[in-house]
C-alpha cells in the first residue's frame, strides 16, 4: 500500500480530522459512494469548516484515495479500497487467533538505521500494529499465536513498511530469565481492565444514543465507535494466559453491535438532508 495510504488515518486532532472521517464513512456506506454535501455536512459535526471540508475532499482525490463517482459525489479509489480492507479487519481479529505452543515469533532490526525519522515512524507503527514488544536490545517478539505464523508475520511487517532487510523468524525454548521477561512485556491486567472499562462505556452509550438528537448521537456514535475500534485493531491479540481472551472476545462483540448501531444513526443523519 502506498504511503498515503498507511498515515491517511494518522491524523491527531481534538476531534477526528476531515481525511479519516470521510474515508471512514465511505467504508461504512451503504451505497459505496458519499455526496460532497453530505461530507461537509459531517465535518460541520465536529467543527470542521466548509472550506477545510472540500480541502480534504481534493487531497483525498489527489491521492487516489477517493475518485469521483458523478457530479459531486465520491467513492473509494484504488488506494481507498485497499485501505478500507485493513480499516474493516478488526472485525475478523478472532478468527486469526490460533492456540499458542509457547513459542515467539521475533523481528530483528539493530541493524537498520535510526537517522530516517519517517521510516523510524513507521517502523515503530508497523512493530506496535503486529503487536510486537521489544525484548533486547534490536530484538522485538511476541507470541506465534496467530494463523500463518512466523511467515505472515514477516509478511504483514513487511507490508506495513518494515526493512525487508530485517529478518523475521521463530524462537523457542527461551532459558527461565527471558521467558519470564518476555511474557511480561505486556500488562494483561490493564488489557484485561481496558476490554471491561470499554465494553461498559459502549453498552451505557449504546443504551442512550436512541435518546438523543440524531446528530448528537451520530457525534457520539462516532468518537466512541472509533476509539473502541482503534483499541481493537492496536491489541496484540495475545493467548492466554498472557489476558483472559474472553474479555477480549466480549470487547470485540460489543464493539461490532455498537458500529452497527452507529451505521444505522449515520444513515438517518445523512439522509436528513435540511
Amino acid at each position: 500500500m502506498a504511503e498515503t495510504s498507511k498515515t491517511a488515518l494518522d491524523e491527531s486532532a481534538p476531534g477526528p480530522a476531515a481525511r479519516r472521517l470521510i474515508l471512514k464513512l465511505l467504508v461504512a456506506s451503504e451505497t459505496e459512494t458519499l455526496d460532497a454535501s453530505d461530507a461537509i455536512r459531517a465535518c460541520a459535526l465536529f467543527g470542521i469548516s466548509d472550506n477545510n471540508a472540500r480541502v480534504a475532499l481534493t487531497r483525498l482525490a489527489n491521492a487516489n484515495l477517493i475518485e469521483t463517482a458523478g457530479r459531486g459525489t465520491y467513492r473509494l479509489g484504488s488506494e481507498g479500497r485497499a485501505l478500507g480492507e485493513d480499516i474493516s479487519a478488526w472485525r475478523s481479529a478472532e478468527q486469526r487467533v490460533r492456540p499458542w505452543d509457547g513459542t515467539w515469533v521475533a523481528v530483528l532490526i539493530a541493524g537498520l538505521g535510526r537517522s530516517d525519522r519517517t521510516a523510524l515512524r513507521v517502523r515503530e507503527r508497523a512493530l506496535a500494529l503486529v503487536g510486537m514488544r521489544q525484548l533486547e536490545e534490536g530484538l522485538y517478539v511476541r507470541p506465534d499465536n496467530l494463523v500463518g505464523g512466523v511467515a505472515h508475520a514477516r509478511e504483514r511487517l513487511y507490508g506495513l513498511g518494515v526493512e525487508t532487510s530485517a529478518p523475521v523468524f521463530t524462537v523457542r525454548d527461551l532459558d527461565t530469565g527471558l521467558e519470564s521477561k518476555a511474557r511480561g512485556l505486556w500488562n494483561g491486567k490493564e488489557l484485561v481492565k481496558g476490554y471491561r472499562d470499554s465494553r461498559r462505556l459502549l453498552e451505557k452509550s449504546n443504551a442512550r444514543l436512541g435518546t438523543l438528537p440524531v446528530e448528537l448521537a451520530a457525534k457520539e456514535a462516532y468518537l466512541l465507535g472509533d476509539e473502541a475500534i482503534r483499541q481493537l485493531v492496536f491489541d496484540p491479540l495475545l493467548p492466554e494466559p498472557l489476558v483472559t481472551v474472553a474479555d477480549r472476545v466480549a470487547f470485540g462483540s460489543e464493539v461490532r453491535r455498537y458500529d452497527e448501531a452507529g451505521r444505522s444513526i449515520w444513515q438517518r443523519f445523512l439522509a436528513a438532508r435540511g
